[in-house]
């Protein structure tokens, strides 16, 4: 009953959802103003029914219900509670709900925003997320349903991908989510804008707010889902340019541009249409990573295994839903106000030309991750566009994205003048050098990664030194020095690194990084639903315990990497299968690598930081 319970309010939403999105121009052809005052209560009811159809769905895994389809097919009793509750988002057609549900929860949330927004606009934004949400549902209830029945119940269920049985995996999804989910707030502020070529400094908040709230959520899920992919897949890196990563970076890189472009409108106005370009845009990546992971187009182990005709579903969404956006900007773009010139010298004309590089940036990753795709459709061969490409081309866009961040914040917001900055230039000037110094004991590449890092926490340093920072002040510079943080993590874990491999017997021992690592003991070790083969690395202060999972349901293996983190790296060791002539053990030293999760740590907090000033409409005034 619970799970007919969960996909009648699936219905009910998608019905809400059409309410929302035809009450205003109903209340308009029908004379009757009182028609839109409904649309606040249809989203408030729509996020409830979304809320309760997910509940629904995580109740069928907690009890183990097979009768219903994805719980036979992604769950097992034998599985930790965790993972039984994570396996509600772990496939296709859960997450897909859990992707509408916040969709939903978006416009809900939405519906109580009063800042500075005039009625007329705010009810326009509701429209535009009940359409968005109405297409969503329909695809759910028409191709995804994951509430299907099967009878009769099977007595036992085929379990959930090993590789998801993950800590991180099971937050990830989540996290991500909201993050992707959220920049569909500020495509509905944008087209809300164009509607009736309107805005204002209201409007600038709102998307500023949900921008960077999105952001947050956003650079929390990419590194976690990083560390994930880091500890469990055995590899030793921490990012391949998968093209389901990719996904997840461009909305990210987009939300970044919109954050910092938005300020502009926000405090004189100017800009807009470029602003509003972006917002579309965010929203629309998006959408292209939802067709990237469930369209069946890519393999990967980000990717959700879906059929051709759902494919085409979400390709016919993506297509009317940006399509439309930018046909309407093309049309309508021309009324917003955009004609305010920047000085190059300034706060504003650093911003905005690190806008445009973030999203050429954009635009690159776009490239290398459709353009196989497209080669291969068209019969022109498979190509592969990996690490090489995306680090011959993207890394030297980032560069002056970095050296712009560093002294960009220091700058008067109007007109600077250089000689006032020359100072403060050379204190960062010798930073970077100093930075760049220790990287080129090394390789110059280190020097590059170590200079800018040592240059952008100079800046920090510098512009919260010159006064007393506000709150969101203060959010950003965090942010500003978790990104520098971050910067020397993978500068110091990518350009330090050292690795061996080797087959050894018990007791023999390979070198790596100026230690001997011994295989110490082998092993079969029980699980909760599986059984490991656990060996022991240990070289002097260090012992390890990389370990291979047999799975019987499904039936799979895996390699569970050991990491021994300290503030100067990580010592990193993953087994391969024994074999009388011994174990393969792999050994990688990383230095500095923590550094990368802690500074992605500290951006989502300078971020939320940020985010807690915006609730504060009285803190904000004094602030601004």
């Amino acid at each position: 009953m619970i799970v007919e319970a969960g996909l009648f309010a699936v219905i009910l939403a998608g019905v809400l959802a059409a309410l929302q999105a035809l009450a205003l121009p109903a209340a308009r052809l029908a004379g009757r103003p009182a028609l839109a005052g409904l649309i606040p209560a249809a989203a408030a009811a729509q996020a409830l029914a979304m809320l309760a159809a997910m509940a629904a769905l995580v109740y069928a895994f907690v009890v183990s219900d097979f009768s219903v389809r994805v719980v036979f097919e992604n769950s097992h009793t034998a599985k930790p509670m965790l993972y039984k509750v994570s396996a509600a988002w772990g496939h296709h057609e859960g997450s897909l709900l859990l992707w509408a549900a916040l969709l939903s929860l978006f416009g809900g949330l939405t519906a109580f925003w009063r800042q500075g927004l005039p009625a007329a606009m705010r009810l326009r934004v509701l429209a535009v997320q009940g359409l968005l949400s109405f297409g969503v549902l329909a695809y759910v209830v028409l191709t995804s349903n994951p509430f299907d029945r099967l009878l009769p119940a099977p007595f036992e269920g085929r379990g959930l991908n090993p590789l998801l049985q993950d800590p991180g995996l099971a937050f990830h999804p989540p996290l991500l989510y909201v993050g992707s989910v959220g920049v569909s707030v500020a495509f509905a502020f944008a087209i809300a804008a164009l509607w009736r070529g309107e805005l204002g400094p209201g409007w600038a908040r709102a998307v500023r707010f949900w921008t960077l709230v999105a952001w947050v959520f956003l650079t929390a899920g990419i590194a976690l889902g990083s560390a994930w992919a880091y500890a469990e897949l055995g590899w030793g890196g921490w990012w391949f340019w998968d093209p389901v990563e990719n996904s997840a970076l461009m909305p990210w890189l987009t939300a970044t541009a919109l954050i910092h472009a938005v300020r502009g409108v926000e405090r004189k106005g100017g800009v807009e249409g470029w602003v509003v370009l972006l917002a579309i845009l965010g929203f629309g990546f998006s959408l292209l990573g939802m067709f990237l992971v469930r369209s069946g187009v890519l393999t990967s182990v980000h990717a959700f295994a879906a059929d051709p005709l759902r494919g085409l579903f979400i390709l016919g969404l993506f297509a009317a839903i940006e399509g439309g956006a930018l046909v309407l900007y093309a049309l309508r773009g021309h009324r917003l106000r955009s004609h305010v010139a920047f000085a190059p010298v300034s706060r504003d004309g650093a911003l905005l030309l690190n806008t445009v590089l973030l999203l050429v940036a954009t635009g690159v990753v776009l490239f290398g991750t459709v353009y196989p795709l497209l080669a291969e459709s068209l019969g022109l061969g498979r190509i592969s566009v990996g690490a090489p490409f995306f680090d011959a081309t993207v890394m030297p866009l980032m560069v002056p994205v970095v050296v712009l961040m560093t002294f960009g914040p220091m700058m008067k917001a109007g007109r600077d003048d250089l000689r006032r900055l020359a100072p403060r230039l050379g204190w960062i000037a010798l930073a970077a050098l100093a930075g760049g110094a220790v990287g080129m004991i090394w390789t110059w590449k280190a020097a590059v990664g170590f200079g800018l890092a040592a240059a952008v926490a100079a800046g920090v340093a510098l512009a919260v030194g010159r006064r007393r920072p506000t709150r969101r002040g203060l959010g950003m510079a965090i942010a500003h020095l978790g990104f520098a943080v971050a910067l020397a993590g993978i500068t110091g874990g990518s350009q330090l690194a050292a690795e061996a491999i080797a087959r050894l017997p018990v007791g023999g021992s390979v070198h790596a990084g100026g230690r001997d690592f011994t295989l110490a003991e082998v092993r079969e070790v029980p699980g909760p639903n599986y059984i490991a083969t656990r060996a022991r690395v240990t070289a002097p202060g260090i012992d390890l315990t990389p370990e291979i999972r047999a799975y019987e349901t499904p039936p799979q293996t895996t390699t569970e990497a050991a990491v021994r983190s300290t503030l100067l790296g990580d010592t990193y060791a993953v087994i391969g299968d024994p074999t009388p002539e011994g174990t393969v053990v792999r050994v990688f030293l990383k230095p500095l690598l923590p550094w990368l999760w802690a500074g992605a740590a500290m951006m989502s907090l300078g971020g939320g930081l940020a985010l807690t000033a915006r609730m504060s409409p009285s803190r904000r005034r004094r602030e601004e």
